[in-house]
């Protein structure tokens, strides 16, 4: 998917968020854009489970506490996950003590861990910690991975739960990476699960700096439960530049943005 495309589909979201509706035509003249262009957009965003198609237009689809399986998720914009996850992944530095929860995009950014020395990885996810022991073994990174337990969800490859949680209140680290369901300015950073978005907001609380993961379908999306507000994060890596209505906001908690 093109930068354009990406943009074309966060503005159908902001209408649709601040409208309660879109219709084809009136988006075609304004992105102007063929209306099957954008009949693709909004097939594309309902895949996505963004919202639900109806003629002529879409209207809102909301999960207020469902997200799908991880597997599921792992298939969806693959290509943007990947350059998130690489633009995470310059951030960290040898030496580095980091925190990485739970999240496709995540897995994107453990992939690309490379060529650095000590780092020490905390994460209460499988397919992470999965990754991170096969690029150990490949010498790909020097270190250490511990993995912070607690109860299985296997649909979402996750452990969590007040045994993790209790086991992370021990450490301090030099960042926390988090993945999103949704971001707001005014809820800040979410998610949909109760025990998963506990331990993501310890992993933010023990952090000097904290790295919100999120492309441009979770941005103005509110999720389940809310993890931290957004003044609680440092970075934000998107695939897109920040909606425009949020630019007094980030600049008044002078928050950093990374566009992929």
């Amino acid at each position: 998917m093109s930068i354009l495309a990406e943009q074309r589909q966060q503005i159908i979201m902001e209408q649709l968020r601040s409208a309660g509706q879109v219709k084809v035509l009136s988006l075609a003249e304004r992105l102007g854009v063929s209306e099957e262009t954008v009949r693709r957009d909004l097939k594309q965003l309902e895949n996505d489970g963004l919202l639900k198609r109806v003629y002529g237009g879409a209207i809102p689809q909301k999960y207020s506490n469902f997200e799908p399986p991880y597997l599921q998720r792992q298939a969806l914009r693959i290509d943007i996950k990947q350059r998130i996850g690489e633009a995470a992944a310059e951030l960290v530095k040898s030496g580095d003590t980091i925190a990485v929860d739970v999240g496709t995009t995540l897995l994107e950014f453990a992939k690309a861990i490379q060529g650095l020395q000590r780092l020490t990885i905390l994460t209460n996810s499988l397919a992470v910690s999965f990754c991170l022991m096969e690029s150990l073994n490949m010498g790909r990174f020097t270190g250490r991975v511990i993995v912070i337990g607690g109860e299985l969800n296997p649909e979402q490859q996750s452990l969590s739960g007040v045994t993790g949680e209790e086991m992370m209140k021990q450490f301090t680290v030099d960042k926390a990476f988090l993945s999103a369901g949704g971001i707001t300015t005014q809820r800040g950073v979410s998610d949909y699960d109760i025990h998963e978005s506990r331990m993501s907001k310890l992993f933010a609380e023990s952090a000097d700096e904290v790295i919100v993961l999120a492309d441009h379908s979770k941005l103005g999306h509110d999720a389940f439960v809310q993890i931290i507000p957004l003044e609680a994060a440092h970075i934000i890596i998107s695939n897109t530049p920040p909606p425009e209505t949020w630019l007094p906001v980030l600049n008044e908690y002078q928050m950093r943005w990374i566009q992929a």
